[in-house]
């Protein structure tokens, strides 16, 4: 029975991973960490620094908020639990020095925990490789109206690994509207929308010459990523120091 750290608690996919673990029956969650007090009692207690937890845990899942980033890492490295980080919106600094803390706790990062996403990024890639430049690239992105960072950090995974697969470098265009230019064959389109309560919708479309090819992917429920994360919660328990992603799990 693996124990769990479950920073953001109180929000809405820290919710959906409460519900969905207390049907499981190989992890159970000891401790929680959210400035928000709960609305409801949850069966763990709640604290708001992760600092104060006293419970023994085998791992931390954190869907919480950039900031918190710095303190789960040196809880991680102190405790030498494992963490598996969810939340999106990292900068550059941020990702380096999860890079660099992964070197003496084992992490876990993704900026989808989707396995479905996970599969459409390597099939985007491979469509890169063989549909080449004579291809356009645009990755459209759609996601609730209360989502905060655009584009998302899965758009952005997946032109990440699109662009890696290219032999010549290509740059992102995320708005065309002050452009008075034609495309570029070397740029990557990445546009957002945001509206209602829609969970997660990504498309990769790769315009020919008389011909389109569109990748998707739908999320029909925020449960998709909390199950993804439990199961790498699970999986990371008790792994050595390294960074980890969902290709461990693929």
């Amino acid at each position: 029975m693996k124990k769990i750290i479950l920073c953001g608690c109180c929000g809405k996919m820290g919710r959906v991973i409460t519900q969905l673990v207390e049907n499981r029956e190989d992890c159970e969650i000891v401790a929680g960490v959210d400035l928000q007090t709960p609305a409801i009692p949850l069966p763990f207690p709640v604290y708001d620094s992760i600092e104060k937890i006293q419970e023994p845990a085998d791992v931390i899942i954190d869907f919480s908020h950039p900031s918190c980033l710095s303190s789960i890492l040196s809880y991680a490295k102190e405790k030498q639990v494992p963490a598996v980080l969810c939340t999106t919106g990292y900068t550059a600094e941020q990702v380096q020095a999860l890079q660099a803390a992964s070197k003496e706790v084992a992490l876990f990062y993704s900026r989808n925990m989707s396995l479905g996403i996970n599969l459409l990024i390597e099939l985007a890639k491979k469509a890169a490789q063989v549909l080449g430049d004579s291809f356009d690239i645009e990755i459209v992105e759609e996601h609730h109206n209360q989502k905060i960072d655009a584009p998302s950090g899965t758009a952005l995974m997946i032109a990440d690994a699109i662009a890696q697969s290219k032999e010549e470098a290509v740059h992102y265009m995320y708005d065309r509207h002050s452009q008075r230019k034609k495309r570029d064959k070397n740029e990557i389109g990445i546009h957002s929308i945001r509206g209602g309560t829609i969970v997660g919708e990504h498309e990769v479309i790769f315009a020919g010459n008389n011909e389109v090819v569109r990748l998707s992917h739908s999320a029909q429920s925020k449960e998709v990523f909390a199950s993804g994360a439990v199961n790498a919660a699970v999986f990371l328990a008790g792994k050595p120091a390294g960074l980890y992603d969902m290709s461990a799990l693929v």
